[in-house]
């Protein structure tokens, strides 16, 4: 199989790499102000830089689609029309409706639509990570060979067999997760401070979500753009998110202890019930990614962003259990430490008491309910440049420490994984 990859950035790359490492023929084609540099790059693996996407579509037997999700349509209409006779199309971008609506416009009838979706960051291999593989318009002949190649470099294959499914499990594993660490970095930022520096964000809870939001403000914006605001199912996903926020904020304020316990409780019954396989992720390995210096100091903490989780999952009737086939790293560390922290009942309970009567942290939730307004906001009038500048400045806030965050991440996702 010859494949070809329009779009050599860094998913593009890597995969370009990993393809001509398994043996295979590729052929690969970016921006004319990319090309020296690419080539620098590309051509000790034996990859075919091309001049562009033309040439690419001509001649490769699996065309894969490498580009912005707000570009994909300017490009599929550029070179799709030259895809060869037969061939299997991909993108891979991480919200199939508008993908398969512009495959469908402008590909060839006998073009094979065969999608996927690779769940990790170009920061990890595809050994041994989650890839979702959709067929749409295909033969079976096609479907295996898509199959194989992928078994041959040795990813994790989950088979989902329509792209509505894929999308609706994606909004709850990467949008709405996503969102929930997007509001906390934003409420450090518009607070003034760096949480590995305050004494309510020390410990091991506090350590996952600190570091898993460094890592997100470490990619580029428009991945998480495209991921919110072109997935039809992630809008209402996020808008139950806030629902949830704000709802539980306003019984802390007015500390009405029972109705927020008893909510609370009804959510942990649905999502954490016995016949769950639990994740268990390991206290003693969390409390060692700490940035803190003092970590003696460590105060109680409210837990908001978590609490919104479990209680959004219940009232959109979602099981994240079910929705690991699809997990990402950030996804499964965040399904983790709302486990941890509602099967532990004395933690619960802490977290509870802090809510509602520790006067001390009302103000950071107060900054984290403006922030999850302001991204529920964003998203909703779908506003794709807004949410880049949004992000964008919290990155900015967070710039010395953004690469610290990624490698320390990556190393406890590492470890808790093993576990």
């Amino acid at each position: 199989m010859r494949i070809g990859l329009i779009g050599l950035g860094d998913m593009g790359r890597l995969y370009a790499k990993t393809f001509a490492k398994a043996g295979y023929m590729v052929f690969g084609c970016d921006l004319p102000v990319n090309r020296e540099r690419l080539h620098q790059e590309l051509d000790p693996f034996g990859i075919t830089l091309m001049d562009d996407g033309k040439d690419v579509a001509r001649v490769s037997d699996l065309i894969i689609y490498s580009v912005e999700a707000d570009k994909l349509e300017h490009v599929v209409a550029l070179y799709g029309p030259a895809t060869k006779y037969g061939a299997i199309v991909a993108g891979q971008t991480s919200v199939k409706h508008p993908e398969i609506t512009i495959f469908e416009k402008y590909l060839p009838a006998d073009a094979q639509i065969i999608t996927f979706h690779a769940m990790h960051g170009p920061g990890f291999e595809p050994t041994g990570q989650k890839l979702i593989l959709i067929p749409h318009r295909c033969d079976k002949d096609a479907y295996k060979r898509m199959f194989d190649l992928f078994t041959s470099i040795k990813t994790d294959i989950v088979e989902i067999a329509d792209y509505h499914e894929h999308d609706k499990i994606v909004a709850d594993t990467q949008a709405v997760t996503h969102v929930g660490f997007e509001s906390m970095g934003t409420a450090w930022k518009s607070a003034g401070f760096f949480p590995w520096e305050n004494a309510s964000y020390i410990g091991g809870i506090d350590n996952v979500k600190i570091l898993t939001t460094l890592r997100i403000f470490s990619y580029k914006a428009h991945v998480y753009a495209g991921l919110a605001i072109l997935n039809p199912y992630a809008r209402h996903q996020v808008k139950q998110y806030a629902t949830s926020e704000s709802e539980l904020f306003k019984l802390m304020i007015k500390e009405e202890e029972s109705e927020f316990r008893k909510r609370l409780y009804k959510a942990r019954d649905f999502v954490f019930h016995e016949s769950r396989k639990p994740i268990m992720l390991n206290d003693k390995v969390m409390r060692e990614f700490s940035l803190s210096q003092k970590p003696e100091l460590q105060k109680s903490n409210s837990h908001l962003s978590i609490l919104s989780m479990v209680d959004a999952w219940y009232h959109l009737g979602v099981n994240p259990y079910d929705n690991l086939i699809c997990q990402t790293p950030p996804f499964r560390l965040r399904l983790g430490i709302a486990e941890y922290l509602f099967k532990n009942e004395q933690l619960l309970e802490e977290s509870i008491e802090t809510a509602l009567y520790d006067k001390t942290i009302r103000g950071d939730d107060l900054e984290f309910h403006s922030a999850v307004r302001e991204w529920s906001a964003i998203i909703g009038y779908g506003d794709m440049e807004g949410y880049k500048k949004h992000f964008n400045e919290v990155q900015a806030f967070f710039r010395g420490r953004l690469e610290e965050g990624n490698k320390q991440s990556a190393e406890l996702i590492r470890r808790l994984m093993k576990e």
